[in-house]
């Protein structure tokens, strides 16, 4: 074998030998792109990933928000104090109507017992009245009618002091909230409508008529 043929040889096994390490340096290289593409992607993954759970956070409190902080569970304690106080409030709310109510009822009552006597009362000061009216003026000094005045008059002051009046009649135009007319009759001297006789007195217990005045009423 020449010199030449060695050569030769050599020259093809480094050629050979290159070609293999070109081989397996591209071999390196895909394995460490495709190394790359695999940490790539898994970063990709793990930042998407990343963001969902940061977007699911951030819905998190909106939707709190939207639908309301949940309701913190209370002590028994707070829950009991607070129904007592419930309680109390409605039952002093109750109270005080039911004092309202009743002192309605009493006023109402007072009332009305009022007007029972004072209509009871009544006949008897119009008795008064028509006896001192018979008295024959040689008898209205003696002593007896001077004491049947008196009388009559602390009964009026009485009446008067419990909020009972006469009712106005003679002379003042017709009122049918307060007279009660039971005769007509014709007289120039008198207007129209008005009160010409009083038969029978009427009065009022606060500005409430008791009884009406039975009256006689001109033209």
């Amino acid at each position: 074998m020449s010199m030449e043929d060695v050569k030769t040889d050599e020259n093809l096994a480094e050629e050979t030998t290159n070609q293999e390490d070109a081989v397996s340096s591209e071999k390196e290289i895909d394995a460490t792109c495709d190394c790359k593409e695999e940490c790539s992607q898994e970063q990709e993954q793990e930042q998407e990933e990343t963001e969902e759970s940061e977007g699911d956070v951030k819905e998190e409190p909106e939707k709190k928000g939207f639908f309301g902080k949940k309701k913190e569970k209370k002590d028994p304690k707070d829950e009991k104090i607070e129904e007592l106080t419930d309680r109390l409030q409605r039952s002093m709310a109750e109270f005080d109507n039911f004092r309202k109510r009743t002192e309605k009822e009493k006023s109402a009552m007072f009332e009305i017992g009022a007007k029972d006597i004072i209509e009871r009362i009544l006949p008897v000061v119009d008795n008064f009245e028509r006896g001192l009216a018979a008295i024959p003026e040689a008898d209205k000094e003696s002593p007896f009618a001077d004491g049947m005045e008196k009388i009559y008059k602390q009964l009026m002051k009485t009446l008067d002091e419990a909020g009972v009046k006469p009712i106005e009649s003679v002379g003042m135009p017709f009122d049918p909230n307060y007279h009660n007319a039971v005769m007509h009759v014709e007289d120039d001297s008198l207007g129209e409508n008005v009160v010409s006789q009083e038969l029978q007195k009427g009065y009022t217990y606060r500005d409430t008529v008791v009884r009406h005045s039975m009256v006689q009423v001109a033209n």
